[in-house]
């Protein structure tokens, strides 16, 4: 009979076997992280880094993509900054642009999120407001495009019903730049609604059952209760498009090309077409840093801005 308590064979593999030493057991713990991530921080370096650091030395180079670079130091910072005069008329086009957005889309959200929030059937109206934003962004500048037409356009034949005349939309420059705008906030109204329903969805019923208590209407519940409860939500929308306004140029691209008369030419618009019709790609790499720097400094400060705020809504 077999003895069930003899010992096991003796490995002599694992028997000669050093164990680890603590240093080995903390560089193997310290790698293995790395190497996981690994990658994906190639794919940053690849596809962010590098082309950042690039852009950054063709801005300083006179380059058409077509021959070599010639480095020309900060002459094209100099000529945009103090001698091209459309570079100011895009940048100040992009400053009402993403102002416009603000001062029209924010409230607009802001209210009708509210409302909805109060509705019957709020599935049903999330679904409304959210197509918008799953539809193709070239696609939907094409329909406005044929709604806005000043000869066959809808909303110009629906204003001749009425007996009132209607305007160029896209081809007049002092409607041009509006037009886009209330496009933009179309779009950008389903994604604004969802941040602000989010945001009520949190606020407690017992505020607005103790303000109706005391005979508050719905003025009032908005005005006194909602609006400072949501302040730092509204102060996340308000830093978020107002970034996006400043870089954004599709809906301009597709829907006035930058016209009537420059009414409508951004700077990442002017960007785009100094490098891809103009083939200057160092002056475009120019526009686009100083873009780059403007963003940065309006995205610190209304961070600092929504930091008070937050701390102040709590």
């Amino acid at each position: 009979m077999t003895d069930q308590s003899a010992p096991l064979p003796r490995d002599e593999f694992f028997d000669d076997a050093e164990p680890l030493t603590l240093g080995q057991r903390i560089s193997s713990k310290a790698v293995a992280p790395w190497l996981f991530l690994s990658p994906m921080l190639a794919f940053g370096v690849i596809f962010f880094i590098l082309p950042i650091l690039f852009a950054a030395y063709i801005s300083l180079t006179k380059w058409n993509s077509l021959t070599s670079p010639r480095f020309i130091g900060l002459k094209n910072y100099e000529y945009l900054l103090t001698v091209d005069p459309k570079f100011w008329d895009t940048f100040w086009n992009t400053i009402y642009f993403a102002a416009g957005t603000l001062t029209i889309g924010i409230p607009l959200a802001l209210v009708l999120a509210y409302a909805f929030t109060r509705a019957y059937g709020q599935a049903f109206w999330r679904s409304i407001y959210w197509l918008p934003m799953i539809t193709n962004v070239v696609a939907v500048a094409y329909i406005w495009k044929f709604l806005l037409d000043d000869s066959f356009g809808l909303v110009n034949m629906a204003l001749g019903k009425l007996g009132l005349p209607g305007p160029g939309w896209l081809t007049d420059p002092n409607f041009a730049m509006l037009s886009v705008i209330l496009v933009f906030v179309w779009m950008q109204l389903g994604h604004n609604m969802l941040l602000f329903s989010a945001g009520l969805a949190n606020i407690d019923e017992s505020y607005y059952e103790a303000a109706r208590l005391d005979g508050a209407g719905e003025t009032q519940l908005f005005l006194r209760i909602t609006v400072p409860l949501l302040k730092p939500t509204i102060l996340f929308v308000l830093i978020t498009n107002f970034i996006t306004g400043l870089s954004y140029f599709t809906l301009m691209l597709v829907l006035t090309e930058g016209g009537p008369v420059g009414s409508t030419n951004v700077t990442a618009l002017y960007m785009y077409k100094m490098a891809f019709e103009d083939l200057r790609m160092g002056r475009a790499s120019a526009v686009a840093y100083i873009l780059f720097a403007f963003i940065l400094v309006v995205t610190l400060i209304q961070l600092r801005i929504f930091r008070r705020g937050g701390v102040e809504a709590h």
